[in-house]
């Protein structure tokens, strides 16, 4: 008897994915940012504002750097969450 070797998704079921990959990533991202705000009392905004005012210091300045970039990638992702849960037209290419 043969087997069939072929797979029938939905594109619910690809849509699921995707969204489960992206949040995935935002989940550590998320955390990460977290333990700024723990560590410093405050959101990104009012940081950046402190590290402004305050005497230089690099270690604060890093932070403020990485902070940011959790925060941008966070924004980028969730966008991305967006389209996926927009999108009408799913295609599967060959693979």
């Amino acid at each position: 008897m043969g087997q069939d070797s072929s797979l029938v998704v939905s594109a619910n079921d690809v849509k699921a994915f995707e969204r489960l990959k992206v949040i995935s990533q935002i989940a550590p991202l998320k955390e990460r940012i977290r333990s700024m705000e723990m560590k410093y009392g405050c959101d990104i905004h009012s940081f950046g504002e402190l590290i402004k005012a305050l005497p230089e210091d690099f270690e604060r300045w890093d932070d403020f750097i990485e902070w940011k970039a959790y925060s941008e990638s966070v924004l980028e992702l969730e966008s991305r969450l967006r389209e996926i849960e927009d999108t009408k037209d799913v295609r599967i290419a060959a693979g």
